[in-house]
C-alpha cells in the first residue's frame, strides 16, 4: 500500500480521491487516517495546514461526504464512492417509515424533519428546536444524530462560527447538518441505479486495489 504523507489541503484531497474513504482517526487495521497522514503539531493550529479545519471544508467545498458513518466514527468519503457507500449503509425506507415501524427514535425522526426544513442548521439551533436543550437530554440528542449519520440520512455540511452582536467570533464554532439528499443534489452527486449487493461488490473491488488484505477483511465486515 502507498505510504501517504499530507501537509496541505490539496494533498489531502488527492488522498481522499485515491483511497475513496478516509477516517479522521485510526479505525481500520493497516489503513490510513487523516490523523496518521498529517503532522500532529498542525492539528488545532488554526493555520492553513490544520486538518481540523479541513475536515468540514471538504464537505462545504463538495470534495467529500463527511459524517459519523461507520461505527460512530468520523469518516470522509469521496464523491465517486459516496453513492455506493450510501447504497450499502443506508436504508431503503424513509426516516418517517422507520420511525413508525419502531426502527428509530421519535427524537431522530423529529431532528431529521427539522434538518430537512432548515438545511445547514447548526447544532445549537437544532438542539433548541428539537426541544432537547436541557443538560439531561444531551445524550438523547447526540444518539439521534449518530443514528441518522450511521444510516447516512444526514451529513455534516460545515460549521458556523459563534459571533457576538458586533459580528466578531465569540466562542466555539458549531457543526452544521444537512440531509444527504440535499447535500448530494447541491454538489451534483447522482444516486446510482444498482442493487445493494452490486454496490457492495463495487466497493470491495475498489478497496482490494488500495489496501491490504487485513484492511479489506475489515471493509467486508463493515459492508456486510
Amino acid at each position: 500500500m502507498v505510504e501517504y504523507k499530507v501537509k496541505t489541503y490539496e494533498e489531502a484531497i488527492k488522498v481522499i480521491e485515491e483511497l475513496g474513504l478516509l477516517p479522521l482517526a485510526s479505525l481500520i487495521p493497516e489503513y490510513p487516517s487523516l490523523n496518521s497522514l498529517t503532522l500532529q503539531e498542525n492539528w488545532h493550529s488554526d493555520t492553513e495546514f490544520d486538518p481540523w479545519i479541513w475536515r468540514t471544508k471538504f464537505s462545504s467545498d463538495g470534495v467529500a461526504g463527511y459524517g459519523k458513518f461507520i461505527k460512530k466514527k468520523s469518516i470522509l468519503v469521496s464523491r465517486q464512492l459516496l453513492p455506493y457507500v450510501k447504497k450499502v449503509l443506508g436504508s431503503n425506507e424513509l426516516v418517517e417509515e422507520r420511525y413508525f415501524s419502531g426502527s428509530i427514535s421519535r427524537e431522530a425522526n423529529s431532528i431529521y424533519e427539522i434538518i430537512s426544513q432548515e438545511e445547514g442548521i447548526d447544532t445549537r439551533a437544532l438542539r433548541a428546536k428539537a426541544g432537547l436543550k436541557e443538560k439531561e437530554k444531551k445524550k438523547v440528542f447526540e444518539n439521534a444524530l449518530l443514528d441518522l449519520q450511521g444510516s447516512m440520512d444526514i451529513v455534516i455540511s460545515g460549521i458556523q462560527e459563534k459571533k457576538n452582536i458586533d459580528g466578531e467570533k465569540n466562542g466555539w464554532s458549531s457543526t452544521s447538518f444537512e440531509t444527504y439528499d440535499s447535500w448530494a443534489s447541491r454538489n451534483k452527486i447522482a444516486n446510482i441505479d444498482c442493487s445493494r449487493e452490486d454496490a457492495k461488490k463495487y466497493l470491495i473491488a475498489h478497496f482490494s486495489n488500495v489496501c491490504s488484505n487485513e484492511s479489506l477483511t475489515r471493509f467486508e465486515k463493515i459492508f456486510r
